[in-house]
């Protein structure tokens, strides 16, 4: 499907009001790591081009284009297909590098360096370029050759071990974490590439992995075996260190209560009515409490499940002590601060329709973050983005019939 002049308009237009205008991106990614990553760069300007092979045997690699994973991970883009493996589309490939300034792929090590796409065979070409990778374990090391994926890496980045209820067994957290968390820290450190590129005129290589995200994201608790030499293990809903905080029962559900400083317990206490816990030698301090959790917890469970959800919300907020509703997603989007922050964000897309999809975290003065693209149909800008680095119409039917494109 050819890219409309329309759609040609509404992005050069769009696009000029964004901070990362001007910078072009060559998408190689699958999955969710990668995508996370240039959805940063794609939502706040700069022009995304998703390279993806040609399909075989009417297999799209994408899977379902039309579903709500794909159309939520590669809005702002513009798409073309280009068979890397094949002389032609490797040409092109090498050229659209020329005129680029980022590169991501998620690739298994070897195979960038089979398809003579990694950052050594692309800087020859172009110095300039910043070159962003996500792995299973690392470019290098015993593991290197290794595939990853999400879970595999909860697991072996400790993050099972201590997710769950105490006794349970391991448990993987229900969102892609390491997915997720990778792809942010790659955006991040592509844009303090771009930074000193500025300065220097050179290029760089930045890559992280679904391991090194998961150990990351460990953070107190990496650092409480690194220094304490403590272990953590599970610990449920309760927190590891702070008490009382917690999932405690209402009458007509859970809420979460975090009152762990000795601040913030006394006006607990005293909201609850139950002023003398305060002074109770077992509960004085963090110590104490700690080391007498399930009883703190019994007890605050004993007053809560007495009264709905609600009243204990507006009680304790009005006393200044942190507390939350517990909402499935469905609830999520329907509270009215959610609403008021717009974390759903619509799009028009010719061939799915009117949907949402989630917002970007992120928000800066002076920007919008309203969908400028929907997400692209397989190969849309093909013919667009070859003919922009001087292909032409005889040229990439030629490609198309040799089925480099």
């Amino acid at each position: 499907m050819p890219e409309s002049p329309a759609d040609k308009s509404m992005l050069t237009q769009a696009q000029t009001r964004m901070p990362l205008n001007g910078l072009k991106v060559l998408d190689l990614t699958l999955a969710r790591a990668g995508p996370t990553c240039v959805r940063h760069l794609a939502d706040w300007g700069a022009d995304v081009i998703k390279i993806e092979p040609p399909a075989t045997d009417g297999e799209d690699v994408a899977g379902n284009r039309h579903g709500f994973d794909f159309q939520n991970l590669h809005r702002n883009k513009r798409a073309m297909t280009l068979n890397l493996k094949s002389p032609e589309g490797h040409a092109a490939f090498m050229r659209l590098v020329k005129g680029a300034d980022i590169i991501v792929e998620n690739m298994r090590a070897q195979v960038k360096h089979r398809l003579k796409v990694a950052y050594d065979d692309v800087k020859a070409v172009n110095p300039r370029i910043v070159y962003g990778s996500i792995s299973g374990f690392g470019q290098t090391g015993p593991y290197g050759h290794r595939a990853g994926v999400d879970q595999i890496a909860q697991g072996m980045g400790g993050l099972m071990s201590i997710t769950g209820l105490p006794g349970q067994g391991p448990v993987r957290v229900g969102i892609p974490i390491d997915d997720l968390t990778a792809g942010n820290l790659l955006a991040l450190g592509i844009m303090m590439a771009i930074f000193d590129r500025e300065r220097t005129g050179v290029g760089r290589w930045v890559t992280t992995s679904l391991l090194e995200a998961q150990i990351f994201m460990l953070d107190f608790q990496a650092s409480r075996w690194l220094i304490a030499h403590e272990v953590a293990p599970q610990a449920g809903n309760d927190h590891p260190t702070g008490i009382p905080t917690g999932v405690f029962p209402t009458s007509d559900g859970h809420i979460n209560i975090a009152a762990s400083s000795s601040r913030v317990f006394g006006r607990f206490c005293d909201a609850i009515g139950q002023p003398d816990w305060k002074n109770k030698p077992k509960w004085k301090d963090q110590k104490s409490r700690s080391a007498h959790r399930k009883e703190i917890n019994a007890a605050i469970g004993e007053i809560t499940r007495t009264k709905p959800s609600e009243h204990w919300i507006e009680l304790l907020e009005g006393a200044g002590v942190p507390c939350g509703r517990i909402y499935s997603i469905d609830q999520v989007f329907a509270d009215p601060q959610v609403q008021h922050l717009q974390m759903a964000t619509p799009m028009h897309s010719p061939v799915v329709g009117d949907v949402e999809v989630v917002a970007s975290a992120i928000s800066m003065t002076g920007f919008s973050k309203a969908i400028r693209l929907p997400t692209p149909e397989m190969g849309s800008s093909t013919d667009d983005v070859l003919a922009s680095v001087g292909y032409s119409a005889d040229e990439i039917a030629e490609m198309r019939k040799k089925g480099a494109i």
